[in-house]
């Protein structure tokens, strides 16, 4: 291994090659960008590690000794190579950044995420997209496993290994079918007769439980739910029939509560606020299409 340290970087190799074509230094370092003076230290540098001469140089321009020609001749097929590796590598970089594995919760997924999908494939039309939907801790966990780029979360915490941005807020908002007892009273219900309230929930792991469970955490709640559903639907459609209250995103329940089929419920002194964040690896700068969604999610809507 330690040969190696008298081959020359690539850049220097190309000047060398340059220098042959072109007969001058001035030449060859316009020809790469650089000064000549920039020029004239590399050749110096190139010149200290391999022990010989390579250029010399006069009032009529410059050429190769007989060691330069041969050393030029040897770095042609190895410059050859490596552009050859370096469009490979960046073959790898256009596919890896071709798709894109996203994981969000129910929410954001049904509520948020498309429009945001829609100017991302608008902005990278070749890119494959690939989304699962799940419940905050899975899609969590699926971002630490590396089964998604990135992933969208509705949580009251951000688990450990995983870096975090807000990208939205959330109000939760308690929902009951129009002929429920609470949907007629004039009187806010409390923060203690919701935690003593079974309530129709999503099942452990989401994030709408997660906010609510911190929220009446003083109040020694929330109870056992009446009915423990996987999906924001089955939750909606429950709550319609008559099964119960629930606490809901207000982002899925405003057309429902619009047409009547639910009826908002005032609540006193419970905070149900909460934060939609994006998270990814910690320690991972978010490259390619799953930046690029990033910054569309932050951008004013």
């Amino acid at each position: 291994m330690s040969s190696l340290r008298r081959i020359p970087d690539l850049t220097s190799l190309e000047l060398l090659l340059a220098v042959a074509e072109r007969g001058s230094l001035g030449k060859a370092a316009t020809q790469l960008g650089i000064t000549q003076s920039a020029a004239s230290a590399r050749v110096r540098a190139m010149e200290q590690q391999i022990g010989v001469g390579l250029v010399e140089r006069s009032f009529n321009g410059s050429r190769l000794t007989p060691a330069g020609a041969l050393v030029a001749g040897w770095a042609g097929p190895f410059l050859e190579h490596a552009a050859s590796l370096d469009a490979g590598i960046d073959s790898l970089r256009a596919r890896r950044d071709n798709r894109l594995r996203v994981t969000a919760s129910l929410t954001i997924a049904e509520y948020l995420l498309p429009p945001w999908l829609v100017v991302l494939r608008q902005e990278r039309p070749g890119t494959a997209i690939a989304l699962s939907v799940d419940n905050s801790r899975s899609a969590a966990e699926k971002v630490l496993t590396g089964e998604a780029h990135i992933g969208f979360i509705e949580g009251a915490t951000v688990p450990p290994g995983l870096d975090a941005t807000v990208i939205a807020t959330d109000r939760l908002v308690v929902v009951t079918a129009p002929h429920h007892p609470w949907a007629r009273r004039r009187a806010p219900v409390t923060a203690q007769e919701l935690a003593r309230t079974p309530l129709i929930m999503r099942e452990q792991g989401s994030g709408t439980r997660q906010v609510l469970a911190r929220a009446l955490a003083a109040h020694g709640g929330p109870e056992t739910p009446s009915l423990e559903l996987a999906s924001t639907a089955a939750v909606k459609a429950a709550t319609v029939s008559g099964a119960g209250p629930a606490v809901m995103s207000s982002l899925s329940v405003q057309d429902d509560v619009r047409a009547r089929r639910l009826a908002m419920i005032t609540v006193d002194a419970v905070d149900l606020t909460r934060s939609l964040r994006a998270v990814w690896p910690t320690g991972q700068r978010l490259q390619g299409p799953a930046g690029d969604l990033l910054a569309i999610a932050r951008r004013p809507s």
